[in-house]
C-alpha cells in the first residue's frame, strides 16, 4: 500500500504525538479499517472499527490508560492511514485480508491459535456439519477462509447457523434422530429440529448448500432461491413455510448482502473512486487479488475545474503507463467517450486484455460507491476550511472579474411594514465569515412610502456618509457590495457611491421562485449565473440568508418596540407568548389578520385561533390600520 501521507516525525516525541493525534480527530465517524505503520514504513497493527474517528483517536488520548501492549505499539507510531467500509461487517473481512498480508506484530490477539482459522464442511457425512480448524488438511472436507481470529470465525459461524437455523447442539444424524425430544433451540426458533424423524434429510441438505453459497459471497442466489420458495408457499396456502421462509431472507439479507470485497470476479480488479472538492481533488484505487482487497493508493492533485472525464482520462495513462504489471479489469465511476482507445493503450503495454467498466448496478457498482467514499473522505480531511473558503473567493473574483479576492464583502437589505418603520440591514464578511460586530443597522426617515430603491440608497448612503466623515465603526472600505435585490438596486447602490466618488463593484443577489439566490446582476443589468459551482452558489446564498434574516430580525424588533403589535394585545385570550407564537409564524400583523382559520389553528390551540379570527373580521377597519402594509422590503 502506498503511503499517502508524508512521515509525520522521527520516533514519537511530543509534536508527533500532537499531530497524529490531530489527525485522528479528523477522521469521519464511518466504518472501516486503520493501519498503524512505524518509521520504516512497515504495518505493526491493523483494526476495524465501528467509527474511526472514535477508535483511532483513543490510542492517541492519555497513554497511561492503554495496556503495556498498547503503550509499546503506540510509541512505535510514526503514521497511519485509513480505509473506509461500507458496514462493520465488511469492515471485519477488510480486516482479515489485509492482516493477512501484512502480518502485523501487534496484531496479538489474532494469532492466539497459532494460525489463521477456517470453517470446515465435512462433507462426506451424512449430515454434512461446520466446525472451525486451524489450518487446512487433505481430508476430503471442505474449507473456507482463513478468517481473522477464532472469535471473528465463530461470530461468522454462529451468524451463519442463526440465518439457515442450522443445528449447533453435539447430536449426530441420523444416528440420533428420535432418541430424544428437540432441545431449547427447536422451541426458540432458532433450529429447523433435524433430531426430529419427520424431519427430510434433503431439508438439511438444502441448508447445507445454501450455507456453502454464502460462503462463497452468492447472497443474491440464495436470496432469489429463497424468494421464490416463500411466493410457492403462499400460493399453496401454506402460509405457516412461507413466513418461516421470509424469517430466513431477512436472516440472511441482514447477514450481508453481497460481500463486495470478496466477490470471485475480483480476481485481479483496480476499483477507481473520484471526488472533485473545492480546493483538491482525491482518486482513490482500490486493489483486489484473489477476490481479497490487497490494498489502496490515493492520487492528490489541485481542483483545477477540468470535467470528470477529463480527470480520469489523464489519470489512468499516467498511473498505469509507469507500472509493470497492470490489473485484468479497471472499474470506473463515470463512462469514458475514449475508453475503447484507452483500455487498447493499456492492454498493449500490459501485453493481455485490460478490460475498462463502469458498471451501473450490482455488487461492481458497490464497490465503486466505496472507493468514491474513500476518495471523498481524504480530501475532506486534508482541506481545511480557511483552504475551502479560499477557493471560493478566488472562484467568485474571476467570475466578477475583480482584481483579487474580495476580503471584505458587505451585503443590504430592506425590510418595512408600508411608509413607517423602515429599516435597512448591512452584514459584513471578511475572509468569507461572517463578522458580527460589524453589522450596521439604520432606521429609515422621510420617505413618503415603502419605496425599496429609495430605501436602499438612503441606507447605503448613510453608511458611506459614515465613512466620509471617519466613524471609526464602519472606516474599513468594502471590496465588493453584495444588494438583495435585481439590477435597479444594484444600479441605485452604484449612483451613492459615485456621489461620493468611490470605485466598488457592486451586484446585486437575484433570487429564484424558492427565494435562493440564482444569480449576481451587474447595476447595467447583465445576469452572472453561479449554479453551476455549488460552493460558490452555497456562498452567496448564505450571505443573502444572513442579510435578510438580519433586517428582518432589525425590522421585528423595531415594530416589537414601536407598539404595532398592540393589536394583538386587544385579542381575548392571547397572551405575550402566544403574540410572540403568531409574530413568529407569520411575520406581521398584517398575515395574521390575513390568515384563514386552519392556518392559525396550526399555531394555536382551536379556541383561541378562532378567538384571533373572529377578531380581525369584526374589526377589519382596525386591523387593517394596524397592520399597514406588512410586505418586506428589497428582497425580503
Amino acid at each position: 500500500m502506498r503511503r499517502f501521507l508524508h512521515s509525520l516525525g522521527k520516533g514519537m516525541g511530543e509534536t508527533t504525538f500532537e499531530a497524529l493525534k490531530e489527525k485522528a480527530l479528523s477522521l469521519p465517524l464511518k466504518p472501516g479499517v486503520y493501519l498503524m505503520m512505524d518509521r520504516e514504513g512497515t504495518v505493526i497493527y491493523v483494526g476495524k472499527a465501528k467509527a474511526l474517528k472514535n477508535r483511532v483517536s483513543q490510542y492517541f488520548h492519555d497513554p497511561a490508560g492503554h495496556t503495556e501492549k498498547t503503550r509499546a505499539m503506540v510509541a512505535q507510531i510514526d503514521h497511519f492511514d485509513t480505509i473506509v467500509a461500507g458496514s462493520e461487517f465488511e469492515a471485519l473481512v477488510l480486516e482479515n485480508s489485509l492482516i493477512k498480508r501484512h502480518k502485523p506484530r501487534y496484531n496479538i490477539l489474532l494469532k492466539d491459535d497459532k494460525g489463521y482459522p477456517y470453517i470446515r464442511l465435512s462433507v462426506r457425512a451424512p449430515y454434512p456439519k461446520f466446525s472451525i480448524q486451524g489450518r487446512m488438511a487433505d481430508d476430503g472436507a471442505r474449507y473456507f477462509g482463513p478468517f481473522g481470529g477464532r472469535h471473528d470465525t465463530q461470530a461468522i459461524l454462529d451468524a451463519l447457523r442463526a440465518a439457515l437455523k442450522l443445528p449447533s447442539c453435539g447430536k449426530t444424524f441420523p444416528r440420533d434422530q428420535g432418541k430424544e425430544r428437540p432441545c431449547l433451540n427447536f422451541h426458540m426458533g432458532q433450529c429447523d429440529g433435524y433430531c426430529r424423524k419427520e424431519v427430510p434429510r434433503s431439508q438439511h441438505d438444502q441448508a447445507i448448500d445454501q450455507a456453502i453459497h454464502l460462503l462463497e459471497g452468492k447472497f443474491s442466489e440464495v436470496g432469489k432461491a429463497l424468494r421464490t420458495q416463500m411466493e410457492a408457499a403462499a400460493e399453496n396456502l401454506e402460509f405457516e413455510k412461507a413466513a418461516a421462509l421470509r424469517d430466513r431472507l431477512r436472516a440472511i439479507t441482514l447477514l450481508g448482502k453481497r460481500q463486495k470485497v470478496v466477490a470471485g470476479f475480483l480476481a485481479d480488479t483496480d476499483v477507481l473512486g473520484l471526488y472533485v472538492g473545492t480546493v483538491r481533488s482525491v482518486v482513490a484505487v482500490l486493489h483486489f487479488q484473489g477476490g481479497e482487497l490487497t490494498g489502496r493508493d490515493l492520487e492528490v492533485f489541485p481542483t483545477a475545474g477540468e470535467p470528470v472525464e477529463e480527470i480520469l482520462s489523464a489519470f489512468l495513462v499516467q498511473y498505469y503507463s509507469p507500472r509493470g504489471i497492470l490489473p485484468r479489469q479497471i472499474l470506473l465511476p463515470e463512462n469514458l467517450e475514449g475508453a475503447a482507445d484507452l483500455a487498447r493503450l493499456l492492454s498493449h503495454q500490459a501485453g493481455r486484455k485490460v478490460d475498462l467498466v463502469t458498471p451501473q448496478r450490482g455488487a461492481k457498482a458497490d464497490l465503486i460507491r466505496m472507493a468514491q467514499e474513500n476518495a471523498k473522505t481524504e480530501c475532506e480531511r486534508l482541506t481545511t476550511r480557511a483552504e475551502r473558503t479560499a477557493k471560493v473567493l478566488t472562484l467568485l473574483a474571476e467570475l466578477l472579474g475583480l482584481p483579487e479576492p474580495p476580503g471584505r464583502i458587505e451585503a443590504y437589505d430592506i425590510s418595512n411594514t408600508g411608509a413607517s418603520d423602515i429599516v435597512a440591514a448591512m452584514t459584513v464578511f471578511e475572509e468569507g465569515k461572517p463578522k458580527k460586530g460589524a453589522y450596521r443597522y439604520f432606521k429609515l426617515r422621510d420617505l413618503t412610502g415603502p419605496d425599496d430603491y429609495a430605501s436602499m440608497g438612503q441606507g447605503i448612503t448613510r453608511r458611506f456618509r459614515h465613512e466620509i466623515e471617519g466613524d471609526g465603526d464602519v472606516a474599513h472600505r468594502p471590496d465588493l457590495l453584495l444588494i438583495d435585490g435585481g439590477a435597479t438596486h444594484a444600479a441605485v447602490a452604484s449612483r451613492v457611491l459615485a456621489q461620493y466618488g468611490l470605485s466598488i463593484p457592486v451586484f446585486g443577489m437575484v433570487k429564484d421562485d424558492r427565494h435562493r439566490t440564482r444569480a449576481l446582476v451587474t447595476p447595467e443589468g447583465e445576469e452572472i449565473g453561479i449554479q453551476g459551482a455549488p460552493a460558490l452558489f452555497a456562498f452567496i446564498g448564505q450571505i443573502q440568508e444572513e442579510t435578510h434574516r438580519s433586517a428582518v430580525g432589525f425590522h421585528h424588533k423595531r415594530h416589537t418596540k414601536s407598539g404595532l403589535g398592540s393589536t394583538l394585545e386587544k385579542i381575548p385570550g392571547i397572551g405575550e407568548t402566544r403574540r410572540k407564537k403568531l409574530l413568529k409564524a407569520f411575520g406581521s400583523v398584517k398575515a395574521i389578520r390575513q390568515a384563514d382559520l386552519s392556518a392559525l389553528e396550526e399555531v394555536l390551540p382551536r379556541q383561541a385561533a378562532l378567538s384571533v379570527y373572529q377578531y380581525f373580521r369584526t374589526n377589519e377597519e382596525e386591523g387593517t390600520c394596524a397592520s399597514s402594509q406588512g410586505s418586506p422590503g428589497a428582497g425580503g
